[in-house]
């Protein structure tokens, strides 16, 4: 590719089952935006707790090419998502609102030898093989998984209090009030 070329920008098209089949191996750069709701990702929807109208991602993709020295410009994913869906809260087991909002970058390559001799030091981008009919969407749907909190949870001072299904506090008070068993014992020794 000559240094100097100006490439075509692709609108890449907002449909969900359009974006399983993009051609990252052209000789040209892609822009796109558009919203996927919880339905549009398979395995984000088993994560959720509650599916909500309106919980979804809105998700921005630009590709540009960076040259780099002593050798050919490599082209550059930028992957934006912001979004809202709902886990479960491991404090109170309530519905909770999680909100992401992330940005990846991605060096694309083309085969798995390249990716693994990227450096590792370079924690701005990681590398993302490609080929003709890369899953945009599948590769979306990762970035929200791995985007997950590992233990959801409200705010400090937002959880409501769980209802304890043996009971509740009022029989807790009871069973306190009880006589001590040691007490007959003692009574016994004095007589």
């Amino acid at each position: 590719m000559n240094r100097n070329q100006v490439l075509p920008q692709v609108e890449l098209p907002t449909e969900p089952n359009a974006l399983k089949k993009v051609d990252f191996c052209a000789p040209q750069s892609y822009k796109g935006a558009g919203f996927l709701g919880i339905s549009d990702l398979p395995r984000v929807a088993e994560e959720v707790s509650t599916a909500i109208p309106g919980d979804g991602f809105d998700w921005s993709i630009e590709t540009h090419f960076e040259d780099s020295p002593g050798s050919e410009p490599h082209q550059i994913l930028d992957l934006g998502l912001k979004g809202r869906l709902h886990l479960v809260c491991q404090r109170c087991l309530q519905d909770c609102a999680v909100e992401l909002d992330e940005k990846r970058r991605f060096v694309l390559v083309l085969t798995e030898a390249e990716a693994d001799a990227y450096p590792i030091e370079d924690e701005e981008q990681e590398p993302l093989v490609v080929n003709q009919h890369f899953n945009l969407l599948e590769t979306i749907e990762d970035e929200v998984l791995l985007s997950l909190p590992l233990i959801p949870k409200h705010p400090d001072g937002f959880c409501e209090p769980h209802v304890s299904s043996f009971g509740d506090e009022a029989d807790e008070e009871v069973s306190n009030e009880r006589e001590n068993p040691f007490n007959i014992l003692k009574n016994m020794k004095k007589n």
